[in-house]
């Protein structure tokens, strides 16, 4: 008899396998690098459809948030559709998106497609992928794979800002969706090499708690978005998702009580160390949502930066985040995880208030590369720790489930950094040039009212050059005067917009408190089939 290695039909599995995980990357790769590219590109999207900063800014924070409200109704119709047609379902939903992108003439293509059906693609991906992989792949394969996928999301996070900046400056952003579309339909044609994982739990749909949870969490974004484009009823619409969100907590209860299928499991809230992990992975996608979207803003709208430029400037933050990220991987064990995680908080506060001060005196990018060398070190001691913090002590059976939970507070977490700092920085921009326009002894009356009508109708945070374009046929005096203004009105306005990311870094760093007075975590060895 031949042995194992011998044989060529294991030779030829073995090769399926390595090539499976290899496609399973591309797509982790596509799903991390989507973003940003949107990010970079603000500029040169804003410029190309006729639209407003303010309206990308809402599509990006959208397409966070329909991830996120879905993710955990995604897993559960995987599991009732089948996890493998529920992840080419999700990848033709982020290949449409993608081609949108390529073709989109308006925001209304942007938000419909990329936003909403791309989001819903990535909710039904995501949760896939956690199954496929854990069927698929056994022992150090399985673990191999994991660490595989888990690495080309963080090399998609270190490099994207570049290879976005990069493909927009030369090339065009709707290029970059190009590739995307091409590397989704590479993955697909590897889809026959994925085998299907059957689902044995209960296969009763929770479809109160489902629309409880798109309510909830779609009702707190959308608000801040309603808010930002100023538009009405915004009260009602953040207290509709409050009270989404408050009726998902007691309707779980009920549904645990009854032994009925209900959307997750409220029991794994039981666990102190799960609770407290979840927070902090929702306070660092907070922090890193809204420093990724002030930063391009402030880069290609007050330096007037292009894509590349913007990237190359950013990339400090994000390849020291990387960096940070596989150094205390590999060095875990030496530290307790709440001492990390205070200390990665601690820096990102420490970076945001060292950028504070420079935002009105910087006159180039290279002047902020150390508060974002600081800041990104932060947040790679956070990835380091939180997913294996947070998923180590929950039981194997149990892992996708609470996988799911903490992506979907990741995904909301970013979703809210995105659309709150964006709004508090409009909503800064519109006031401080309001109070400089009522100020200005050089602006006439009439033109005090027109600049106050035009910002109540849509705030919008512009570069000076396409200012002076619009300003063209106004008098020199008056088109001085309102340019000045705009100088003065951006930096305060990102500011503002900064302390968004402040204020969740330092409630990270006040929680970690929480979780030094737990005992570390018990691998279950759950934690070391997550994606990271």
């Amino acid at each position: 008899m031949s042995s194992g290695e011998d044989d060529p039909r294991a030779a030829e599995g073995a090769g399926g396998s390595r090539l499976l995980g290899l496609l399973l990357a591309m797509a982790m790769f596509v799903l991390v690098v989507d973003t940003s590219l949107m990010n970079v590109s603000i500029s040169a999207v804003v410029r190309d459809l006729g639209t407003t900063v303010s309206g990308v800014q809402s599509a990006i924070a959208l397409e966070a948030l329909v991830s996120a409200a879905f993710i955990l109704i995604g897993g559960k119709v995987g599991d009732l559709i089948g996890r493998k047609r529920a992840y080419v379902l999700g990848l033709l939903g982020y290949a449409v998106g993608a081609t949108a992108m390529a073709f989109a003439q308006g925001l209304t293509a942007v938000i419909v497609f990329w936003a909403v059906i791309g989001g819903i693609g990535a909710s039904l991906l995501l949760p896939a992928m956690q199954s496929l992989i854990h069927g698929n792949f056994d022992g150090a394969a399985r673990k191999q794979v994991y660490a595989l996928v888990g690495a080309a999301a963080a090399i998609a996070a270190a490099v994207g800002p570049l290879l976005g900046g990069f493909i927009t400056t030369y090339l065009s952003w709707r290029v970059g969706f190009v590739l995307e579309v091409v590397v989704i339909a590479v993955v697909l044609g590897g889809a026959k090499l994925v085998r299907d994982v059957p689902y044995t739990g209960p296969r009763g749909v929770d479809v109160v708690g489902a629309a409880l949870s798109v309510v909830g969490m779609g009702g707190l974004v959308l608000g801040i978005l309603v808010w930002q484009e100023g538009g009405e009823r915004v009260g009602l619409v953040l207290a509709i998702g409050v009270l989404g969100l408050v009726g998902l907590v007691f309707w779980l209860r009920h549904r645990a009580r009854r032994a009925e299928p209900a959307l997750l499991d409220p029991g794994l809230f039981s666990s102190a160390h799960f609770r407290v992990g979840v927070s902090q992975q929702l306070l660092q996608q907070i922090a890193l949502g809204g420093t990724m979207i002030v930063l391009p803003i402030f880069l290609q709208m007050v330096l007037e930066y292009d894509a590349m430029e913007a990237g190359l400037t950013i990339a400090p933050l994000s390849l020291s985040m990387f960096g940070l990220a596989i150094l205390a991987g590999k060095r875990s064990g030496r530290r307790r995880p709440a001492t990390v995680v205070g200390v990665g908080f601690g820096l990102v506060v420490i970076g945001i208030l060292v950028l504070l001060p420079l935002v009105p005196r910087a006159d180039s990018g290279w002047v902020l590369v150390g508060p974002l060398v600081i800041a990104g070190a932060g947040l790679g001691l956070l990835v380091s720790q939180l997913n294996n913090y947070t998923l180590s002590p929950v039981p194997e059976e149990r892992v996708s489930e609470a996988a799911g939970v903490n992506s979907a507070a990741g995904s909301f977490g970013l979703s809210f950094g995105l659309a709150f700092a964006g709004a508090i920085m409009l909503a800064a921009l519109a006031y401080t040039f309001t109070a400089e326009t009522e100020a200005s002894t050089v602006l006439p009356p009439a033109e005090k009212q027109q600049v106050a009508q035009v910002l109540e109708e849509d705030a919008e945070l512009m570069s000076n050059t396409r200012l002076a374009e619009l300003l063209a046929t106004q008098p020199e005096a008056i088109r001085q005067e309102i340019i000045r203004i705009n100088t003065e009105a951006r930096p305060f306005a990102l500011q503002i917009g900064l302390l968004v990311p402040l204020l969740a870094a330092a409630l990270g760093v006040a929680n970690s408190l929480r979780m030094r007075r737990l005992p570390d975590p018990e691998p279950s060895g759950a934690a070391e089939t997550t994606l990271g």
